[in-house]
């Protein structure tokens, strides 16, 4: 599948099927909107709550189809089967939480907003699943530890930009662990971040460390999803042979 030719890489793509492209920006999109939505729970009491279940469901969407099948096909790259571990499960798991969360603002959303706390009912709804993220958190941070001991995530020479750094594989191993941490260090706040949030009251320092790292995180996997686009396509045509 891979093998190196007087041109240089070569790659069977028949076998390296691969999509965290597309991942990498709807999981981006999800935690950005996530962390908007906090911000408009605690400032607005008349939240027009099913546009942002809209806003949930579409990339959860997403995560939910392509981290199930990334998930259950294994291996989903022939000699990569650690991208099931490292992309698929996390996406899954979030996608699942995204569009549970989308499913429920749609269905009660008049209920949540004639409560007269939005932030503070739907903090209470969402304590109960708060050992799931946590969980979820856990498995990030070993996933962060994993990129760095094994230095994964490098590209080769012939990816466009990205490959610029091959010969230094852990500066791509410590960028992409440092947003799986970051998003890992955010879910571990969770359970936390939800106690005292209320409409109209000021963020907690545990809430504004949990926004700040998902903000980043979210806006890291974002744009490197969407550069993605360009340097997967430049490695493809690069190593067809």
């Amino acid at each position: 599948m891979l093998h190196l030719e007087a041109g240089g890489l070569v790659i069977d793509w028949t076998q390296m099927t691969t999509y965290n492209t597309i991942m990498a920006l709807a999981a981006g999109a999800g935690l950005i909107t996530l962390v908007y939505f906090g911000r408009a729970l605690a400032t607005q009491k008349d939240i027009h709550l099913e546009s942002w279940s809209l806003a949930f469901a579409a990339p959860g969407l997403i995560l939910f189809i392509t981290g199930m099948h990334m998930t259950l096909t294994w291996p989903f790259a022939k000699y990569f089967p650690f991208d099931n571990i490292i992309f698929g499960e996390p996406s899954f798991g979030f996608g699942v939480i995204l569009l549970i969360a989308a499913f429920y603002l749609w269905k009660r959303s008049r209920t949540i907003t004639e409560s007269g706390d939005p932030a503070a009912y739907l903090a209470k709804v969402s304590r109960p699943l708060s050992l799931l993220v946590f969980g979820l958190g856990l498995c990030l941070i070993a996933i962060a530890f994993a990129g760095i001991i094994f230095q994964l995530f490098a590209a080769p020479p012939e990816e466009p930009i990205s490959g610029a750094f091959a010969e230094y594989p852990m500066i791509e191993a410590t960028f992409m662990s440092g947003l799986f941490a970051l998003v890992g260090v955010g879910a571990l706040l969770f359970p936390f971040a939800s106690r005292g949030f209320k409409t109209g009251a000021a963020f907690t320092k545990t809430q504004w460390v949990m926004a700040i790292v998902w903000g980043l995180s979210g806006l890291g996997f974002f744009l490197f999803g969407a550069l993605n686009f360009f340097t997967h396509i430049g490695l493809i045509v690069n190593t067809m042979g």
